[in-house]
């Protein structure tokens, strides 16, 4: 994994179902481990020359479509006729343990409007870049307080526990009311809930979640009351009857899961990827002013939620292929995100390319509700840990290091560095 990288591939077929004038080939199948962290899976390269669009087959056999086009994904992440309700049949499942509990609706990231409409509606003045430019200076202070402590401590330290999992940990629970004294439950129970092992274990642990948010929310109903966001949603919207407490839980999950798994995953990733690519953390050393543009092109390269699932309700056309009704649908994000007629040198890391139309935050409608808190996190973390440590760097082999497997969002499992 040296500091230059891999050239794309230059020819590959597609598969059967794809658009005239390309040979039919066996499906790859999806999900993949990425053989390095912060590339797609070797696997995925005949789908880099198959756009918009190509088939794959599912852990189970099952085909279904994969956009790897940026300029279809966008397209058909913005239309309406694609749905995100996994207890529709034809709902493209990856994985065991998610198949097994396709019949528990998920909030906000699971509904189509006019539900998800109303849903969104409550949330979106909590998420607005106002207020994540107001949250800067508490994001500071703790960012910095958490590397006062790892430095006390003295090096080698594992970022992942020390810094990458606490931040956005810190972040979210003070955002949302819940009590950070219960982290280690609560990050215990999503590390389940997205990476198994089994199928019994994830609904295990959405059952632990729901029990506990649902008795905190009780203890906000009955006057344990603070200024999060799950307290004004308790103040105004469960007491005046519009939103029911079942409904209630089923967001503070995905609030709280989302919002401090995908940020940990980018912080240990990105500083992976950055103490890989030395001459790029150069330039930002050189001029911090490319941090914002430096999280970016982060979040396009690294692709960390690869495989946004939907399903045709109706028959949609792309390019002279149709998708029927019924039929699953997945976006990959890390193969849409280096697509090469958008993105010149796509494999590369490039602080000057203009990346802010990436889709690591996926498009449309269910477009992250949190892209603004996440992308002011990130760059308070990354840019704060490499100016205070500036002589950061990994404490293995990076072959060495584990990271998380393709099923999953993707993120370092350990990180051992030293100063």
């Amino acid at each position: 994994m040296p500091d230059s990288t891999t050239a794309p591939p230059t020819s590959a077929s597609s598969p059967a179902g794809a658009p005239s004038g390309t040979a039919p080939v066996e499906p790859v199948a999806f999900p993949q481990d990425r053989t390095c962290p912060y590339h797609p899976p070797t696997g995925y390269d005949p789908l880099r020359t198959a756009r918009p669009l190509t088939r794959v087959t599912l852990y189970d056999g099952r085909p279904v479509w994969m956009v790897t086009g940026h300029t279809a994904a966008r397209a058909l992440l913005a239309d309406p006729r694609l749905s995100t309700d996994r207890t529709r049949e034809g709902f493209p499942m990856t994985t065991p343990r998610f198949a097994a509990v396709r019949d528990r609706t998920t909030a906000l990231l699971g509904v189509d409007d006019p539900q998800h409409r109303t849903q969104r509606r409550m949330l979106v003045p909590s998420f607005t870049l106002k207020r994540a430019v107001a949250l800067r200076p508490d994001i500071q202070r703790i960012v910095d307080g958490l590397l006062d402590r790892m430095t006390d401590r003295g090096a080698p330290a594992d970022l992942v526990p020390a810094f990458a999992l606490p931040v956005p940990s810190m972040v979210i629970c003070a955002l949302l009311g819940v009590p950070y004294a219960d982290h280690e439950f609560f990050e215990a129970q999503s590390r389940t809930l997205l990476r198994g092992p089994t199928a019994a274990d994830t609904q295990a642990a959405r059952e632990h979640l729901e029990a506990y948010l649902g008795d905190l929310i009780d203890r906000k109903q009955n006057g344990e009351s603070g200024d999060g966001v799950l307290d004004e949603l308790v103040r105004n919207q469960l007491r005046a009857g519009e939103l029911d407490r079942k409904e209630l839980i089923g967001l503070a999950l995905i609030l709280l899961v989302a919002g401090h798994e995908t940020t940990a995953n980018m912080i240990s990733l990105g500083t992976f990827t950055l103490l890989q690519h030395p001459d790029r953390l150069a330039e930002l050393r050189a001029d911090p002013a490319l941090w914002p543009a430096a999280v970016e092109e982060l979040m396009r390269m690294l692709s960390i939620a690869d495989g946004l699932l939907r399903v045709a309700t109706e028959d949609i056309e792309v390019d002279g292929t149709v998708i029927r009704a019924g039929e699953g649908v997945l976006v990959s994000t890390s193969v849409v995100n280096r697509d090469e007629t958008v993105y010149e040198d796509p494999d590369s890391l490039d602080f000057h390319r203009p990346a802010r139309h990436h889709l690591a935050f996926g498009f449309g409608i269910h477009q992250c509700l949190g892209q603004n808190l996440a992308r002011t996190e990130l760059e308070i973390a990354l840019s704060t840990l490499f100016r205070r440590l500036p002589a950061l760097r990994l404490a293995a082999e990076p072959e060495t290091i584990p990271f998380k497997p393709g099923d999953t969002i993707q993120g370092m499992l350990e990180l051992p560095v030293t100063w």
